[in-house]
């Protein structure tokens, strides 16, 4: 890099437009959305994609909602052509959607796109030229009047051959190529001139495509550049204003949104952005911006895992894991204090009021992406993520201070492995640690009796290695009897310092699961968990293991 990029580079001079509005515009509704997917997509793959890739990935997005799809180059070649072919010939194409077709503003190429659409219902036939200065001066060596002409010359061509084919029902779209770097004053003199050739209605519309070919400024600029030209063009009442951006500054869905804000009625894109250099506008976040908002898009993406999976491997392109709505990780929390307010969240979430989850912008379900994905856990995770995970797929519903306990497990065992630990890895530890703890006492059966309101016999047959003995004990209630037994038996005191139980599944398949936390004698508290189908049995196994743990404790100290 240079020292002074200003010798090198020139800023790009916005234009003067203090009476904009564009600022002050809420969207409302979804625009019309334009797939170019399999042109301005496919042109950009290092290898393209065939006729029958095309044909799969155009059902897909037909499937999406997309009634505009511009479906290829058919002068270009014979692989476009073909496409276009098939797709008319073998009727694919449904009643409300309508295929759109590139070409350049020559005669031969025209006659070759036209020939491409005979038997069409409905084609829209796009036409463009380039008119920015650099194009003017570098590439055509010609003057204003001199794009103006190819663009004025290329329409009559266009009209004079779709007049050929009147079973087709032609919609005419022109786009000022590098329309980002052009005059507006020109830009609108050209367009003027073309809707004046084309002669659009307010029931037969042409459309006017305005191309950030280039991103040559900030997103308010283009924005500017559109309302510009929405306030000025030449029967705008009978003119679709689309727009086209692409990303070279990393703003395109910023600006495709306040150009539409501006005054634009349509939205040029690919699927996760794909196009030439660093793409084309995303469809799919800029469909899911307005899904967040309350807006019906239009476009269906609820099997998102399937349209990242289908884009992928026609494209061969990788989406990326942190990309909006459809990245692997994009609804995955990692950070502890993220994990904690999204498990809140769910919590506390409405199933009929607004959607409220911290840090997710919408609900992964909607896309029918699984809430395993939501929160994953690594060395950087805290208690929120792991009770969310254990909760999520073995029902566990761990009270604050265990969640608190076990979080540190799992954390230290991340830590020394440097690695992610899913969530079968943490329900299998959970396992471990606190429900299969069988030694020194596993149990092996017990009964209670109440003998009066406020007292309970209970009776405990354990195991003991290979010795099996009765304990007996009198208590205010079941888990206080199993203390009293358990205290005799091990001549140490157990208090219950807390209880917490709740039901997992329903019906015959109905799991109890007991917490305990106890102390024994003056040592510190140590969490005990059971599960059984009986409700007193999960608190006297939850008990057990918890003086287990208490003596497997005692002894690693020692």
């Amino acid at each position: 890099m240079i020292a002074n990029p200003a010798q090198k580079y020139r800023r790009f001079e916005p234009i003067q437009l203090p009476d904009r509005q564009w600022p002050n515009q809420v969207i409302e509704k979804a625009p019309i959305w334009m797939s170019t997917d399999l042109r301005d997509g496919n042109q950009a793959l290092i290898d393209p994609m065939s006729v029958e890739t095309k044909i799969r990935y155009f059902k897909a997005l037909v499937g999406m909602g997309f009634k505009e799809i511009e479906v290829g180059f058919p002068s270009a070649s014979d692989t476009d052509f073909n496409l276009v072919r098939r797709l008319i010939e073998e009727n694919l194409i449904p009643d409300d959607v309508t295929i759109e077709v590139l070409t350049q503003a020559r005669q031969d190429l025209i006659e070759r796109t036209v020939e491409s659409l005979k038997g069409a219902r409905r084609a829209i036939l796009h036409m463009y030229n380039p008119i920015a200065p650099g194009f003017r001066k570098i590439v055509y060596n010609t003057d204003k009047a001199g794009v103006k002409e190819i663009a004025e010359r290329g329409t009559r061509w266009v009209k004079a051959l779709t007049d050929q084919h009147p079973e087709t029902q032609w919609v005419y779209q022109y786009s000022p190529e590098v329309f980002s770097s052009t005059e507006v004053e020109f830009a609108k003199e050209v367009c003027d001139a073309v809707s004046a050739i084309w002669q659009p209605t307010v029931e037969n519309k042409m459309i006017i495509n305005l191309p950030a070919t280039v991103e040559m400024s900030t997103p308010n600029t283009y924005a500017d550049q559109i309302e510009w030209m929405h306030r000025n063009l030449n029967h705008r009442d009978s003119i679709i204003l689309s727009v086209h951006p692409h990303n070279d500054r990393g703003t395109a869905v910023a600006a495709a949104e306040l150009a539409v804000m501006a005054g634009a009625d349509r939205v040029e894109g690919c699927l996760f952005g794909n196009g030439e250099r660093t793409g084309n506008v995303d469809l799919v976040t800029l469909a899911l911006n307005l899904y967040s908002q309350g807006i019906d898009p239009g476009l269906d993406f609820s099997q998102m895992d399937q349209i990242r999976q289908l884009a992928e491997e026609c494209t061969q392109l990788p989406v990326h894991p942190r990309h909006p709505y459809a990245g692997e990780l994009v609804f995955t929390a990692f950070s502890g204090s993220h994990q904690d307010a999204i498990k809140k969240g769910f919590a506390k979430q409405d199933p009929d009021g607004f959607w409220e989850v911290p840090y997710l912008p919408v609900d992964p379900a909607d896309l029918n992406r699984s809430y395993d994905a939501v929160v994953r856990v690594n060395s950087q995770s805290g208690k929120g993520g792991v009770s969310f995970l254990l909760q999520q797929h073995s029902g566990f519903e761990l009270p604050r201070r265990l969640q608190i306990e076990f979080s540190k497990i799992v954390q230290n065992i991340s830590d020394s492995s440097g690695k992610e630990i899913n969530a079968a890895g943490i329900v299998n530890l959970f396992d471990e640690i606190y429900l299969s703890v069988n030694a020194p006492y596993q149990f092996t059966s017990s009964s209670l009796m109440d003998e009066s309101q406020d007292s309970v016999a209970a009776e405990l047959q354990l195991d003991h290695g290979t010795t099996s003995f009765k304990l007996k004990a009198k208590g205010t209630g079941p888990v206080d009897a199993v203390a009293k037994a358990l205290s005799s038996h091990i001549q140490q005191a157990i208090t219950v310092v807390d209880y917490h139980e709740h039901g997992i599944g329903s019906g015959s398949d109905a799991i109890a699961v007991s917490y305990v936390e106890i102390k024994v004698g003056n040592a510190g508290p140590v969490f005990g968990v059971g599960q059984d189908k009986n409700i007193s049995r999960a608190a006297i196994k939850a008990i057990i293991n918890g003086v287990n743990r208490f003596i497997s404790t005692q002894r690693e100290a020692a």
